[in-house]
């Protein structure tokens, strides 16, 4: 079983930044495939960026492309999700999922084991 832990929400202005961190509790982190996902009140469950097992590839949805950063550091078993120039429409609570496997997941149909989340608000 993979545990999973959201850390670094919170309330920031429009166009500022914040560094959200996944801290994972696995034997093997580097052998799992990793995401982003966010879910706005009455909204989907929707994938804001993933990345594969060594950090080579990623993936981000259109919204975010060019603003947020995915990254990896196995090492400390964390996941990190960099996120500049936010927007209003970024306010969501983010959650980290994890699925054993080494390419790129893009689906929340595609993972297994998922945070607590972390909100973020962002203000005009």
């Amino acid at each position: 079983q993979v545990q999973l832990v959201e850390s670094g929400g919170g309330l920031v202005q429009a166009g500022g930044s914040l560094r959200l961190s996944c801290a994972a509790s696995v034997r093997t982190f580097s052998s799992y495939a990793m995401g982003w996902f966010r879910q706005a009140p009455g909204k989907e469950r929707d994938i804001v960026a993933a990345i594969n097992w060594t950090g080579g590839r990623t993936y981000y949805a259109d919204s975010v492309k060019g603003r947020f950063t995915i990254s990896r550091d196995n090492a400390r078993n964390t996941v990190y999700l960099q996120m500049n120039s936010l927007k209003p429409e970024d306010t969501a609570v983010y959650y980290c999922a994890a699925r054993f496997g080494t390419v790129v997941l893009t689906t929340r149909y595609e993972y297994d084991y998922w945070g607590q989340g972390t909100q973020v608000t962002v203000s005009s």
